[in-house]
């Protein structure tokens, strides 16, 4: 990761987590804020400020409930959708689909295999 760009040390970390994430596979934020012994929110906080997306994969985070969630800030419709899309469309190039309504449709491509050891 460039040391170019300002991040925290609390994000560093998340953005390590992501990279362990296979292609074709996604997380939720909860399961990133247990392994990080955090909070859904803070996860959310610091995929939203991330200035290296989609190298470092933020798009393969979604919420405990399967549904697709936010990108880049924005939180479906708000304000255009635009990023929502964007995410959808990366994800579905990596094979993970979702039904009409922005919900995850094989629960198989749910992964949380992290190894905390190499963020720490």
């Amino acid at each position: 990761m460039s040391k170019a760009r300002k991040v925290t040390e609390y994000q560093e970390r998340v953005y390590a987590l992501l990279q362990q994430i296979p292609e074709g596979r996604i997380t939720t934020y909860a399961a990133m804020s247990t392994a990080l012994n955090s909070s859904p929110r803070a996860i959310g906080g610091a995929l939203r400020n991330n200035p290296f997306a989609p190298d470092i994969p933020c798009h393969r985070c979604i919420a405990s409930t399967g549904f697709i969630g936010g990108f880049k800030g924005d939180w479906e419709k708000v304000p255009s959708g635009q990023n929502q899309e964007s995410k959808r469309k990366l994800l579905e190039d990596e094979g993970v689909l979702f039904d009409a309504r922005g919900y995850l449709i094989d629960k198989k491509a749910l992964w949380d295999e992290f190894d905390v050891k190499k963020v720490s």
